[in-house]
């Protein structure tokens, strides 16, 4: 099942990625079988990753809340791009790397987090305790009063992103 599902979806991605270059529905003969082919490599190597152990992310209801996740993420990066402007033209940064506990449970939310912050310009995300699920973030612009309460309070970081990680991927 899971080689199924990762199959279809990985010939899915290939022809939204290839689409209108050819002529049989949009695609040519040769495009239609060399997309079947890695579909079905891609099944076959990361059935297990894709899916995982529970067939939770087939949800069509975490789908959209991926969609709608991308409108504050992209908002978030808007306002951060003005602030790094900002601190780039008058020299205020402190920078630091800080712990932030965000109580995420699943590998995949983790990663979630983990990339938006980095997308988001003045953080990066560093490294993950993995014992813990704790992440490790460069910030631009640290507050010391900030720090007093870090790892537990992720707000001034990264805002609501690791409750918008947890209601897509649990």
């Amino acid at each position: 099942m899971k080689f199924l599902i990762t199959t279809a979806v990985a010939y899915v991605v290939y022809l939204l990625l290839t689409i209108g270059s050819g002529t049989v529905f949009l695609w040519s003969n040769a495009e239609l079988i060399i997309g079947a082919v890695f579909a079905v490599v891609v099944g076959a190597l990361l059935k297990n990753r894709f899916i995982g152990k529970d067939l939770r992310m087939l949800n069509p209801v975490r789908w959209f809340t991926f969609l709608v996740y991308l409108f504050p993420l992209f908002f978030a990066m808007a306002k951060a791009n003005v602030d790094v402007a900002y601190r780039v033209i008058t020299g205020r940064i402190n920078p630091a790397i800080v712990k932030i506990n965000p109580n995420l449970k699943t590998d995949l939310s983790l990663t979630i987090l983990a990339n938006s912050i980095t997308l988001t310009p003045g953080t990066l995300s560093v490294d993950v305790d993995e014992k813990t699920n704790e992440l490790y973030v460069h910030w631009i612009n640290v507050d010391p009063e900030v720090l007093k309460d870090m790892p537990r309070d992720y707000h001034p970081i990264c805002h609501n992103f690791p409750d918008w990680a947890r209601r897509i991927a649990g």
